[in-house]
């Protein structure tokens, strides 16, 4: 087949930003201050936000929550509370406390909700679904450009070893920040995006400080109903800039409830299991010695999946205490012409929560139609077959082996400390050079969202 043969895949985008469609439609040439107060050098200057500084571990502590009460409630007065405000002040596209929602009938009550507040004409851009690696493109959208309004705080470790909020703190342009940002277009209550290193325009991609940042998130909420999720390029992620999705939803995943079968336990006491009965197949990891050590063993897994051109979704659970990794095949499908008009009609791109069990509808006639046999139908598209995944698991289980003995991987720290603004060539020969389980063929596969 000729490379310069394209496949196409009409979808829906959705917007995180109230800005995004606005930057499309005005353009990105500008003269002097956007008069957007957003994130960018015309508008950072003197800038402050919310600060919430967490208590960083060392590399032997055990993560255990004090007593002592902190400067305020991670979850409930902090993340929440500005949340809340926000909606307050309008800067959702909808209200998603509107939207119905429902436990469907069935061994694994799969949640369905009826959002059709996300199905909106938003416009057209080109994006490659069968290259996990990307370089940042700094003239497409990103969250440097979001309004200052839409971020509810920075987000980083603490300097003395102890929590710290700051109502009101300068953002340190020179280092980086980490920041909690509302997602315009919310799937559940309190649905957030943590954006690490925001300035650094890093593309989406995990690495093991992003990674360890999500946990220390999921741990400060110290709530189970709180949960991140991950969506590689390629597993329906939108917006190639790093960032984790999160929100809360006060019933337990169906993934969570999924019984599992043991593989293995390495040194660092991270136990690693196989989904059992489930129709997507994935891996769960949890334990550890420390909360780093658990970091390290996923984001490394996750790494090996980036670096091999695996698409991947990521659930983080339990605060932080389980993690499940979910290689996945679905925009591959599609590209190929191979699932079926009946589930395409239904315009579900199964991304993190979709996987994880929160089926997001967007049709009435889905959400009165939901049943457990068409989640599960669904999300048997998604899989990877069985021979696919016990070859993934080999590559997966080979890279935290090494790691786990302290061995170094120099192909895999040659890709981890790679310059973020690689030229799309470098990018390419990446990709070109690792397992491609993506898409078979020499085709190009992009989608229009």
């Amino acid at each position: 087949m000729s490379e310069s043969f394209m496949l196409r895949i009409k979808r829906v985008p959705t917007v995180v930003s109230n800005f995004q469609k606005e930057e499309a439609e005005e353009g990105a040439s500008r003269n002097g201050g956007c008069g957007r107060n957003c994130l960018q050098r015309c508008c950072i200057q003197g800038a402050k936000l919310p600060l919430y500084a967490f208590k960083k571990l060392n590399e032997k502590e055990v993560l255990v929550h004090e007593n002592n009460e902190p400067p305020v409630a991670f979850l409930d007065s902090l993340l929440l509370g500005e949340w809340e405000d926000r909606m307050q002040r309008g800067l959702f596209r909808y209200d998603v406390t509107a939207c119905e929602t429902k436990v469907i009938p069935g061994q694994y009550g799969f949640i369905a909700q009826l959002n059709e507040g996300r199905h909106l004409k938003k416009r057209p851009t080109e994006f490659r679904v069968d290259k996990v690696l990307q370089p940042f493109d700094g003239n497409k959208f990103n969250f440097t450009k979001v309004g200052q309004e839409e971020v509810l705080f920075q987000f980083e470790s603490s300097e003395d070893g102890d929590v710290h909020f700051f109502p009101s703190a300068s953002i340190d342009v020179d280092n980086s920040t980490s920041v909690v940002a509302i997602n315009v277009s919310p799937i559940e209550y309190g649905h957030v995006l943590l954006i690490p290193r925001i300035l650094e325009c890093l593309p989406q991609r995990i690495d093991r400080e992003s990674f360890l940042l999500a946990l220390y998130m999921a741990a400060e909420a110290a709530n189970p109903y709180f949960r991140l999720g991950y969506n590689s390029l390629g597993a329906f992620a939108t917006i190639n800039h790093l960032h984790f999705q999160a929100y809360y939803l006060a019933v337990q995943f169906p993934i969570e409830k999924a019984p599992t079968k043991k593989i293995n336990t390495l040194d660092n006491r991270v136990k690693i299991s196989e989904l059992v009965n489930y129709p997507v197949r994935g891996l769960l990891f949890e334990g550890g010695n420390t909360l780093q050590d658990l970091s390290n063993t996923v984001s490394d897994a996750c790494v090996c999946l980036q670096d091999n051109n695996i698409p991947y979704n990521v659930l983080i659970s339990d605060c932080g205490k389980r993690i499940f990794l979910l290689p996945q095949c679905y925009a591959e499908k599609q590209a190929l012409g191979e699932v079926s008009p009946e589930l395409l009609d239904t315009q579900v791109n199964p991304a993190v929560w979709e996987i994880s069990g929160h089926m997001v509808l967007k049709r009435k006639k889905d959400y009165e139609e939901a049943s457990e046999e068409n989640a599960w139908k669904l999300l048997a598209e998604v899989s990877l077959s069985e021979a696919s995944f016990e070859e993934v698991n080999a590559l997966i289980f080979e890279v935290i082996s090494c790691s786990d003995n302290g061995s170094e991987n120099e192909a895999q720290d040659m890709l981890e400390d790679a310059n973020v603004n690689n030229s799309l060539e470098e990018v390419d020969a990446i990709n070109k050079g690792s397992h491609c389980a993506m898409v078979s063929g020499t085709q190009e596969c992009l989608v229009q969202q």
